[in-house]
């Protein structure tokens, strides 16, 4: 196999250890998550980076991680007209009420997928493998705001769909031993 680049691995490489892209690359990005609010929470990140800049979400990834009460998605699919207001005025998160009212839509979405299939993780390995199309049509008939690039990166960066990583990234490697064998099928 040709060893492939990926603009974002390269881009990465020139940042500093401690940068914040960096970290998310080396730690986070394309690494499967086995928590159900982890990867609520990366759902919510993904949501919010529609129309901007993935360096700002990336700041302000503890300050939606707080807002969302930890991405419990028990707590958030609870969530009342006053918790919709609190985040409305929360100047650390993106305050879009579109973008607030899929948070808390998808949460009960999610506790749906929970009840059927035990977890969220378990109804995305119960589709998976699918195209990008596939997966892009099945969660814009589950959730809100999720279009094809953010169903897309959301997939790429839990390591659902490749391309998270080219095959010459050090990373890549690191991921290939941390996925579960049906992620190669």
């Amino acid at each position: 196999m040709q060893a492939t680049t990926n603009t974002y691995c390269s881009f990465v490489q020139q940042k500093p250890k401690d940068d914040h892209h960096r970290i998310y690359h080396d730690t986070q990005y394309g690494f499967p998550i086995n928590d159900d609010n982890e990867l609520f929470g990366r759902l919510i990140l993904e949501i919010n980076q529609a129309g901007l800049s993935w360096d700002l979400i990336l700041k302000k990834q503890e300050n939606f991680r707080k807002a969302y009460s930890k991405f419990n998605i028990k707590k958030v699919a609870k969530y009342s007209e006053k918790d919709r207001e609190r985040l409305l005025s929360n100047a650390g998160i993106i305050r879009n009420k579109l973008k607030i009212n899929a948070a808390i839509y998808n949460a009960n979405q999610i506790l749906e997928m929970q009840k059927e299939h035990g977890s969220f993780q378990n109804w995305l390995d119960h589709h998976h493998p699918l195209s990008k199309e596939e997966w892009v049509k099945l969660f814009k008939k589950n959730f809100k705001f999720t279009g094809g690039e953010i169903t897309n990166e959301f997939l790429m960066s839990t390591g659902y769909l490749p391309g998270a990583h080219g095959t010459s990234c050090e990373i890549y490697k690191k991921i290939l031993e941390l996925r579960p064998a049906w992620h190669t099928r």
